[in-house]
């Protein structure tokens, strides 16, 4: 009987545990700690717990429960010779393009200005101007920021995207490498970050990035809390460089509630709930990889932790 255990040092995984046990009643889906967890032979992870992947003797798949495989390298026990895996979910595509799109209206329509308004009764019109107007960047064309950046430019919006190597998109003017990075970012009226979390994007948002957008240009960030320098943020949101930000994801999550970052007038938040994969589209991929890992066919959605997606 082959052994899954499920890993995560901040969510319960008990529900995936039960949907996993009614799909593939021959799998013994473990938690960490419970009996048979120690010789899994694939692992399930969510933020898994420093040392436990490292400490399965008969590990012979990791396996990311959401899109990114930044996650797992928060154990860094991952031996690098097991296969990497992610999920890929085109509900979870089309969710994020719709928090996307809901983040550039709050900058484009000028709903921030308006909400900032509304408890002191101001009863101001903001402009309107044609979409084709706004200049929107996309960073990152993967899965997501590929289909968030052709859903913009349908819309009219003058979109441009960047990605590490080249890439061809309907109505996306494209940019790749650090080399022409500058100029993707010239102007901008509005920046979406939908990166994977690597040794090169750690830290992209800042100083020297905001600087290159157009004046009182809006953030919006999907991809990790670690892609922007928070202190760098602070500053282009006082002087006004940036107007404002729309914020999903932190370096600490749960954001502690006691953080400035909730209090601050041009911050909009949320809890890293721009698009999830279903608990479903989960487990349907995870047994999918597990019967292909057991019959000697090639994985599906194979990432590389050395490159970070």
């Amino acid at each position: 009987m082959t052994r899954v255990v499920l890993l995560s040092a901040t969510d319960d995984l008990r529900p995936l545990q039960a949907l996993l046990r009614e799909q593939a009643p021959d799998l013994e889906v473990c938690l960490e700690g419970e009996p048979g967890a120690a010789e899994a032979e694939i692992a399930a992870c969510w933020r898994p717990p420093v040392g436990s992947l490292g400490a399965l003797e008969h590990l012979r798949l990791v396996h990311s429960i959401a899109a990114g495989i930044d996650n797992l390298l928060h154990d860094p026990s991952l031996p690098l010779h097991v296969p990497v895996c992610r999920i890929v979910d085109s509900d979870h595509r089309q969710g994020m393009a719709e928090y996307v799109l809901w983040s550039v209206l709050h900058f484009h329509r000028h709903f921030d200005e308006v909400l900032a308004r509304q408890p002191s009764g101001q009863w101001q019109t903001p402009p309107q101007r044609p979409a084709l107007e706004c200049r929107v960047g996309v960073l990152g064309l993967g899965v997501l920021g590929a289909h968030a950046a052709g859903l913009l430019a349908q819309l009219g919006f003058s979109v441009r995207g960047w990605a590490r190597s080249a890439k061809d998109l309907a109505g996306v003017e494209t940019y790749a490498g650090a080399e022409q990075l500058p100029a993707f970012l010239d102007g901008l009226h509005i920046l979406v970050c939908l990166l994977p979390l690597t040794t090169e994007t750690r830290g992209l948002l800042d100083a020297q990035a905001f600087a290159r957008l157009a004046p009182g240009a809006g953030l919006i960030n999907c991809g990790r809390g670690e892609h922007v320098v928070r202190a760098d943020l602070l500053e282009a949101l006082d002087s006004g460089q940036l107007r404002g930000a729309v914020l999903d994801v932190f370096e600490q999550e749960p954001l502690p509630a006691d953080d400035p970052l909730w209090r601050h007038p041009r911050l909009s938040l949320t809890p890293h709930m721009a698009s999830v994969a279903s608990e479903a589209s989960v487990a349907r991929q995870l047994i999918a990889n597990i019967r292909r890992l057991e019959q000697g066919e090639p994985l599906l959605n194979r990432a590389d932790p050395r490159n970070g997606y």
